[in-house]
């Protein structure tokens, strides 16, 4: 299997193993499989945050397609969910807002599966996936056994979790609980704006995800076949967060945010890409990698990019960046046989 036929960039070359995994049991076994065989492996969901090298991955690849939803006992207005690994995130995001549950709505048209949700903590528009997980079922690759991992336990911060850090082993399903209510508080100046309310008023559910998907639309982050801009892996790179005393050294105009802990302040990635001088549309000489030609945050492959092309753009983003202004922008995707 080409992992570029699985992955929203396209690009990766061939696995040497490749199982497509439908239930929750047949899941376990091929991890287990992988697992005592000493190969290296690999777990694939929508394939929408994956670099994968052009040599392809010389192990065991675990495609994970397993579906469904189950509605767990409900408590004092809120309603939880345990869903499967494999399920689509905005299909699961559009089932919650259809049935008039709240708290995912914001995270509309993310791309991927439930199941690599809770591995950098997905967000968007003010809403974190931190807010509404209970906890996740993982097959742990130490014991080999299924646990109940509390979010606590799982150390979610901004595009992070002890998971994307380290801890080893195979999410089966994700619990989340969400608020009865087909009414949702937007969170977000942009998406105010765009529904022409204040940050913190209460809104339809549906109004929100509609709005949502328009502004993603907009910046080429929603799949569309006729759009080269969106064969991407959506954002690549991260806000920065830096210290409160660093950021008094940045220009004026920098866009800024402080964080809870009144320290630290997030920076505008586009912005620091925009102004080290790379615009929409930019490529390195003879590339098929470029930026979107509608927002700076992503890098497209506008046909036949390899997956060195990507990672050659990334590190000159990366150095025009940290050249200009001292910041080290961190990737978003995960790299598996290149350096980003």
């Amino acid at each position: 299997m080409e992992l570029s036929r699985v992955t929203t960039l396209h690009v990766g070359g061939p696995a040497a193993r490749y199982e497509r995994v439908t239930t929750e049991s047949q899941l376990r076994d091929a991890a287990l499989s992988a697992w005592s065989d000493g190969d290296e492996w690999l777990v694939l969901g929508g394939g929408s945050n994956l670099v994968v090298s052009d040599a392809g991955f010389e192990g065991s690849v675990i495609h994970v397609a397993t579906t469904g939803m189950d509605r767990l006992e409900d408590a004092g207005g809120r309603v939880r969910l345990r869903v499967q690994a494999g399920e689509s995130w905005d299909g699961l995001v559009a089932h919650a807002v259809a049935h008039g549950w709240s708290g995912i709505e914001a995270l509309s048209g993310i791309p991927g599966s439930a199941g690599a949700a809770p591995i950098q903590n997905i967000g968007a528009y003010g809403q974190e996936l931190s807010g509404s997980l209970v906890a996740i079922q993982f097959l742990d690759y130490l014991t080999g056994e299924v646990e109940r991992v509390s979010a606590d336990d799982l150390q979610l911060g901004y595009r992070t979790s002890a998971l994307k850090r380290g801890r080893q082993g195979v999410v089966l399903s994700i619990d989340l609980e969400l608020a009865d209510s087909p009414v949702g508080t937007v969170g977000y100046e942009q998406l105010a704006g765009a529904l022409g309310v204040e940050v913190g008023a209460r809104v339809p559910i549906a109004d929100i995800r509609s709005q949502v998907l328009a502004l993603r639309a907009s910046k080429g982050m929603v799949l569309d076949p006729a759009d080269p801009d969106t064969v991407s892996c959506g954002s690549f790179f991260t806000n920065p967060i830096v210290s409160e005393r660093f950021a008094h050294g940045l220009p004026p105009q920098t866009p800024r945010w402080l964080q809870d802990d009144d320290t630290s302040v997030k920076l505008s990635a586009a912005w620091l890409i925009e102004q080290a001088g790379i615009g929409r549309g930019f490529a390195l000489p003879g590339s098929r990698a470029a930026i979107s030609s509608k927002h700076t945050l992503a890098i497209t492959n506008r046909g036949g990019a390899s997956a060195e092309q990507v990672a050659e753009l990334s590190r000159y983003v990366r150095a025009q960046v940290a050249n200009r202004f001292g910041v080290e922008l961190q990737p978003e995707p995960i790299a598996v046989g290149v350096a980003l």
